[in-house]
């Protein structure tokens, strides 16, 4: 269960006040996996940094009886003068999960080779993605918070990527953005849309997809 609670959020551009979350008061129920559909700019990567806690809100809470995952995909948590491998540690360590296990488990999984051992800043933003992907997948979450992860890399990594996400719904729930409707329909069973600071949770996918298009045609 996730729950917002008069939780808004707004950003200052150019000297005007742009809301992104407007006093949004909403429950997500427990074991779904959710699309979260909208317009380019409408604040979805926002919404996934307030529900991780990376990000605070102006004002209002989210509350939740799960564990949650930072957004995989967003490299911002992760440390640029840091290896890959320390960052890994410094996570591990967070998450209070066995730092070792850790560490080879991303190793094995990213494919870095020696950049695994080289400061991220050095990292192409695929590098990047395919690391916090598979630190995101070695800790047991409740709610995964995926942005367009599984994309990354060539054919074979893209496959290796979807079949441990699959691995991992069969335990967990997700919030997923992702702009493959196929890829949606294949990891979620209800949807969330937002539009205009407003979140309207949907738990047919069909019509959260047949709103999101409806609103893209306006």
């Amino acid at each position: 269960m996730i729950r917002f609670e008069n939780l808004t959020k707004s950003f200052w551009l150019k000297g005007e006040r742009r809301v992104v979350i407007d006093n949004l008061n909403l429950t997500l129920p427990t074991g779904r996996s959710l699309a979260l559909l909208g317009r380019n700019g409408a604040g979805k990567s926002t919404l996934l940094q307030l529900v991780a806690g990376t990000m605070r809100p102006d004002h209002g809470e989210i509350i939740s009886d799960g564990s949650i995952s930072w957004p995989v995909g967003l490299a911002a948590s992760f440390h640029g003068d840091l290896s890959g491998a320390e960052n890994v540690r410094f996570i591990a360590r967070i998450y209070g999960v066995d730092t070792d296990d850790l560490v080879g488990f991303v190793e094995d999984f990213a494919e870095l080779g020696k950049f695994y051992h080289m400061p991220m800043r050095s990292y192409s933003s695929g590098m990047r993605a395919r690391l916090t992907f598979g630190a995101s997948m070695g800790i047991k979450f409740d709610t995964y918070l995926v942005d367009e992860v599984t994309a990354v890399g060539d054919a074979a990594f893209k496959r290796k990527s979807r079949d441990i996400f699959t691995d991992r719904m069969r335990h967990s729930s997700a919030i997923l953005v992702n702009h493959s409707m196929r890829q949606l329909r294949q990891f979620c069973n209800a949807g969330l849309v937002l539009d205009n600071g407003r979140l309207r949770y949907f738990s047919d996918l069909d019509e959260a997809i047949a709103e999101h298009h409806r609103l893209m045609a306006v």
